[in-house]
C-alpha cells in the first residue's frame, strides 16, 4: 500500500464493466477512459482479460491497452487471465499484474472457466510455475479473487468452509495474494466480517487481497463498511456501477467508484482519488458508448457543501 493513501481502490470498469456489454467499446475511445480514469488518482485499473475474442469479443483489444497503460506514470495495470494461456499472453503484452477468478461454485466455475474448482486450482498452480521460471523483472504479480465466495445464482449457498479451505489451497499454489468476490451480491455484512476474519486466520495478512463486491441487491456500500472493520484495505469498484458476469445470471452492478471514493473520503480515509476528475471520467466513457446507462448517487447530486477529502484537499 503506498503511503500517501490508507485505502487502495483497484477500477475495475474496463474489464468488468465492459465485457457485461454486448456493444464493443473501440480500443482509441476504451484508451482515452482509461487515461481519464488515470488522471483521477487512481492508482490501479484493471484493463481488461486475456480471453477468447470469440467468446468476449470486447476483451479482443487487451494486448494493445495493456502496452499502451503501461505507458502512464505511476499506474499499476492488471488483466484477468483464466488459465495460462491467457497467462502467456498477458505476460507477453507486459501485464504486471495477473488476476485469476477461481470459483467456489462448482456449477460456475463450469459455465464461467470450463473447469472445476479443483482444476482451476491446479491452473493457478500451472500459472505461477510457468512465473517463477521467468527472469526476476518479468515476473507479474498473481492475485486470486475467489468468485462466489459469498453465494451463486446457480447453488445458491456455498460453503464458507470450502472457500476457507481453497484459499490455503491457492496460497499453496503459489498466488501472491488471494480475496474474496461476491460474484452475485449475495453477500450481506455479518458475512463479510465473518469470511474475510476467516481468510486472514487462514492465509496470513500478507496475502491478504481485497473486496470484489457488488451492489446487486443494494449492499454493496454496507458490507464496504464491514469489511473496512476486518481491515481490509483494498476494494474494487466500477466507474458509473458498470458490470456484472456474463456467466452468473443476474450479477449485476458493481459497486460505483465515485460513491465508493466519496464515502471513504468522508470517513476520514485517503483514497488519492477526485471525485471531480472521476465524474469528467464518466462523460469520456459516454463518449465511446453513448446511452449507455451508469449509476452513481454522488454523480447526479454533486458533493456536499465544504467537502474536504481525508488529505485536507478541498473539494473544487
Amino acid at each position: 500500500m503506498p503511503q500517501d493513501i490508507d485505502i487502495l481502490v483497484s477500477e475495475v470498469g474496463p474489464r468488468d464493466g465492459l465485457q457485461s456489454i454486448k456493444r464493443t467499446m473501440p480500443t482509441e475511445a476504451k484508451l482515452k477512459w482509461i487515461k481519464a480514469l488515470a488522471a483521477s488518482g487512481l492508482r490501479e485499473i484493471e484493463v481488461g482479460s486475456f480471453v477468447s475474442s470469440r467468446l468476449l469479443p470486447q476483451m479482443a483489444d487487451c494486448a494493445a491497452l495493456v502496452k499502451e497503460a503501461n505507458k502512464i506514470e505511476g499506474l499499476t495495470v492488471l488483466a484477468l487471465v483464466p488459465n495460462l494461456k491467457g497467462a502467456e499472453n498477458a505476460i507477453a503484452a507486459g501485464t504486471r499484474k495477473l488476476t485469476m477468478p477461481i470459483s467456489a461454485s462448482r456449477a460456475h466455475s463450469l459455465n464461467n472457466i470450463g473447469k472445476t474448482p479443483e482444476e482451476a486450482i491446479e491452473e493457478v498452480r500451472r500459472v505461477c510455475a510457468f512465473r517463477d521460471a521467468l527472469p526476476v523483472e518479468q515476473r507479474p504479480d498473481v492475485e486470486v479473487g475467489i468468485s462466489t465466495a459469498f453465494g451463486c445464482t446457480f447453488e445458491g449457498k456455498v460453503s464458507e468452509d470450502w472457500v476457507i479451505e481453497m484459499a490455503g489451497l491457492l496460497s499453496k499454489a503459489g498466488a501472491d495474494s488471494i480475496g474474496l468476490s461476491d460474484t452475485t451480491g449475495y453477500a450481506n455484512p455479518a458475512q463479510i466480517k465473518r469470511m474475510f476474519a476467516r481468510l486472514r486466520g487462514e492465509i496470513g495478512a500478507e496475502k491478504m487481497a481485497g473486496a470484489h463486491l457488488h451492489n446487486t441487491r443494494g449492499q454493496g456500500l454496507a458490507n464496504v463498511v464491514a469489511a473496512l472493520e476486518v481491515d481490509v484495505t483494498t476494494f474494487d469498484s466500477s466507474l458509473g456501477g458498470l458490470g456484472g458476469c456474463p456467466y452468473a445470471p443476474g450479477a449485476t452492478g458493481n459497486i460505483v467508484t465515485e460513491d465508493l471514493v466519496f464515502m471513504l473520503e468522508a470517513m476520514g480515509l485517503r483514497t488519492g482519488i477526485d471525485v471531480d476528475a472521476l465524474i469528467i471520467a464518466r462523460e469520456v466513457l459516454l463518449c465511446g458508448l453513448p446511452n449507455e446507462a451508469i449509476y452513481g448517487n454522488v454523480p447526479e447530486v454533486g458533493l456536499p457543501k465544504g467537502f474536504t477529502y481525508a488529505g485536507n484537499k478541498s473539494a473544487t
